[in-house]
């Protein structure tokens, strides 16, 4: 199978090509050229995430680079079964996608990206990964390339917009890691970024790679774990699921949709923003507006300009049938720490900023008579952000073991300016 740019300016590439490459030469995301379509009677006997991944992603790299090593792949990185718990009222579930050893949702995918890149042929020279991140991607990211051979890693984060034990975590690994604290938002990281990625000639100098969400070995990963979410569901009940989804830079969001549309049983798709509206005003029928991101309690989502908005768009070119597909809430800080608060008292679960922002859009979507089963989508541990969860509770939140031994180590990060030759001279160090 082969992937096209959603800006259609580039050549047709292989799906292992696109993972290695990250983005399109015209600047646009790679897509998989067609898309595979399954019933839930083709996963019987797949019972794990590693064995409904293995099945799922299988038609993307069938005939590729990476086809007889993806059963590898699927076994290391997608090792933990996300448990769909209770969540505390009938018919309504908790997806705790933050099991993994930065207990955030993006280990999965991080830990897919780095075991694909592994597993494809190199230069001399090593790859140096570059990702930008509002919280959660740059642990995840480092935690997946930490010590590989061949392999480099710059972490760009705005700095004092990510939570204290966020920025710690980024901080932490060193070895063939970088953290860069840049002087701006999450939304000049990502930019920086894409200017580089984008620059053929630096990246003959030093060549880079991408573990950003615009990176479809992050995606397609993403999609399988809702797909074993959903099949697990159906299995037990004989309906679809529906899902709340934090939503930021729209990569998990997106993830779920994909799935949806090969055919698993989902059923409809709200994505929960936080204070930062732009994608909640477009879902409303206004234009799609990106704005300068304003910093929230549920930071790892303060994004104003979605990448994989231009993935939506090339899914829907029309944009009253993407409204149709979708809807999107927003949260604000004070409804943040309401929802964390009720959710304990109601539900009886401790959950972060960001999963407030899907419980708080669940509350009023059952507010409002909606009926079937959903699942609000759980992205980080509460632990991760004890600076917003203990004051609010009255109770410490314990970190999991994984994390608290990251803590334990000491953290450093680099001063960066907003400017891109800045990064590219650093780079070259």
């Amino acid at each position: 199978m082969n992937a096209i740019s959603t800006r259609g300016q580039a050549p047709a590439v292989s799906i292992a090509d696109a993972i290695a490459a990250g983005l399109a030469p015209d600047g646009g995301l790679y897509m998989p050229e067609t898309w595979p379509s399954f019933t839930p009677a083709q996963f019987d006997g797949a019972d794990t995430l590693t064995e409904v991944a293995t099945r799922f992603l299988a038609p993307f790299f069938a005939g590729g680079a990476l086809e007889s090593a993806l059963p590898g792949i699927c076994r290391d990185a997608l090792a933990i079964d996300p448990p769909l718990a209770g969540f505390g009222k009938p018919d309504d579930f908790l997806l705790e996608l933050f099991h993994g050893p930065t207990a955030a949702f993006k280990d999965y995918g991080a830990a897919f990206l780095a075991g694909c890149l592994a597993a494809l042929p190199r230069g001399d020279k090593p790859l140096t990964i570059v990702v930008a991140t509002s919280g959660d991607t740059g642990a995840a990211v480092a935690a997946a390339f930490h010590g590989l051979p061949g392999f480099r890693v710059a972490i760009l984060y705005p700095d004092g917009r990510v939570s204290p034990r966020q920025a710690h975590q980024l901080g932490c690994f060193g070895d063939n890691i970088r953290a860069f604290r840049v002087a701006g938002s999450f939304d000049d990281c990502q930019r920086l970024a894409k200017t580089l990625l984008a620059d053929a000639g630096y990246r003959a100098e030093v060549p880079l790679g991408s573990a950003n969400s615009i990176s479809l070995g992050r995606l397609l990963p993403q999609a399988a774990y809702y797909a074993y979410a959903a099949l697990t569901h159906w299995r037990a009940t004989g309906r679809p699921l529906n899902f709340v989804v934090p939503t930021g830079n729209l990569g998990n969001a997106l993830a779920c949709l994909l799935a949806k549309r090969m055919g698993l049983p989902i059923g409809e798709l709200v994505l929960a923003s936080n204070a930062n509206t732009v994608l909640p005003d477009f879902f409303a029928g206004g234009d799609y507006a990106p704005q300068p991101s304003i910093a929230t309690l549920a930071n790892a989502m303060d994004v104003g300009a979605p990448s994989n908005f231009e993935r939506l768009c090339f899914l829907y070119p029309d944009a009253g049938e993407l409204r149709a597909t979708l809807r999107a809430e927003a949260v604000s800080d004070e409804q943040i720490r309401a929802a964390i608060v009720r959710t304990r008292e109601a539900r009886g679960h401790v959950v972060c900023p960001h999963t407030a922002c899907a419980a708080e859009v669940l509350d009023r979507l059952r507010a409002r008579g909606e009926q079937g089963d959903w699942a609000a989508v759980a992205t980080a541990h509460p632990a991760k952000f004890p600076e917003v969860v203990e004051p609010l509770l009255g109770d410490p939140v314990p970190p999991p073991p994984a994390l608290a031994a990251m803590l334990a180590r000491p953290s450093t990060a680099e001063p960066l300016a907003d400017d891109a030759d800045a990064l590219r001279e650093r780079l070259r160090d």
